[in-house]
């Protein structure tokens, strides 16, 4: 996903938990304080700003050419969706609902990578408090209707291609026949097969090549494994239960209401169109892997299912909600904070004990503890 800064900023008060959101809701309009107005050490935030231009990423900024210096290595790890090129390391601090800090480019418009995931699981969650979704422990298969490819130049005819499949079943194996949307929320579904062209297992494949296509599958909802193929995948049932484009949906059920600007934009890729109700419709992804976001919008109990620790081994609550639980992630941070993360690195962290969101793109992922302990620092000093 593309985005400004603005419509990330309103997105994460959105995901506070309902106590936070009581007090500011920016709406069209952030109101602004310096920092002494809103009772936070000047010198301190500055330092913490300081810290943060000095630690922005080495990688390049024409993102193509880092893509196939990256994730473009991997198997079948061509692009094909939009990349854009990046702006420079990025940040905007509220406090209290306040506007506080900007540096950079605010309002440029860059690609936020896996925080787009934040926003579907948001799209789902709408699903889920509107009943379309009756519980996240159903089998995804149940919810599922026939999915028919678009194909926009069709040759011969269909007895040309007995043997090939017409639609997409995405739950047909036994294995994903057991797949629940809690499973797919949290990275736990182990799906296996290929959508748009990318097996599941080429997303960060191990290390052993013999096994990538004969490991025995684990049980759905028993091991945590990041992968883009599966994030995908929810999409893609996430729209078959909509019947309707998700980016519309994003729009009218949370961008428009918080008031986000009108220049973000969800790409899917350009081979992930399918047929609903007669019409074309394009796939969004969770992520920028191969290219390609005042009243209450989600029901408390999503949120803190959202916010509940997946499993021992994992960091994880919702996509893409990572957490701090006994502050293994950033151990200068509240065991409450949790950040919505995307390759880059870009950050949208979310402190309800400091009642405090910090959005910073493109600062390298090993400097993310030090910008936080002088960010706190700042707010705890006082003016």
């Amino acid at each position: 996903m593309q985005i400004r800064f603005r419509a990330i900023l309103i997105g994460a008060l959105a995901t506070l938990p309902l106590a936070a959101q009581a007090q500011t809701f920016p709406g069209a309009d952030w109101q602004r304080k310096t920092p002494a107005e809103a009772g936070i050490n000047p010198q301190l935030l500055k330092d913490a700003i300081d810290f943060s231009i000095a630690s922005e990423i080495k990688n390049p900024r024409d993102l193509k050419l880092n893509h196939y210096r990256t994730f473009g290595r991997e198997p079948f790890g061509d692009a094909i969706g939009p990349i854009k090129d990046r702006g420079e390391l990025t940040g905007v601090i509220i406090h209290k609902g306040v506007l506080v800090a900007e540096w950079g480019e605010p309002q440029r418009v860059d690609m936020t990578h896996s925080v787009t995931k934040s926003l579907l699981s948001s799209v789902v969650g709408v699903a889920y408090d509107g009943g379309m979704i009756r519980s996240v422990d159903d089998v995804a298969r149940d919810s599922m209707a026939p999915i028919q490819l678009y194909n926009p130049l069709p040759t011969g005819n269909r007895a040309e291609r007995m043997g090939a499949g017409d639609l997409i079943d995405l739950f047909a194996t036994p294995h994903n026949r057991t797949i629940t949307w809690n499973h797919l929320l949290r990275q736990t579904s182990d799906w296996e097969g290929t959508l748009w062209g990318k097996p599941d297992w080429a997303d960060r494949p191990s290390d052993k090549p013999d096994e990538w296509l004969t490991r025995p599958r684990n049980k759905a909802g028993t091991v945590y494994k990041y992968n883009d193929t599966r994030v995908n995948v929810l999409a893609l049932a996430t729209l078959n239960v909509w019947r309707r484009p998700l980016p519309q949906v994003l729009k009218e059920r949370i961008m428009d209401p918080i008031g986000a600007s009108n220049t973000w934009r969800w790409f899917g890729y350009d081979n992930a169109w399918v047929v609903i109700d007669g019409e074309p419709v394009q796939s969004v992804t969770g992520g920028g892997h191969w290219g390609g976001g005042d009243r209450q919008l989600l029901s408390e109990r999503w949120v803190n299912m959202a916010l509940r620790q997946t499993g021992l081994q994992s960091p994880y609550g919702f996509i893409n909600y990572f957490l701090n639980t006994e502050r293994k992630q950033w151990p200068s941070a509240p065991g409450t904070a949790f950040m919505h993360n995307g390759n880059g690195l870009n950050m949208i962290y979310v402190d309800p004990e400091n009642d405090l969101v910090a959005v910073v793109r493109w600062i390298d992922n090993n400097a993310v503890d030090g910008f936080l302990k002088r960010l706190i620092a700042a707010v705890a000093a006082k003016s």
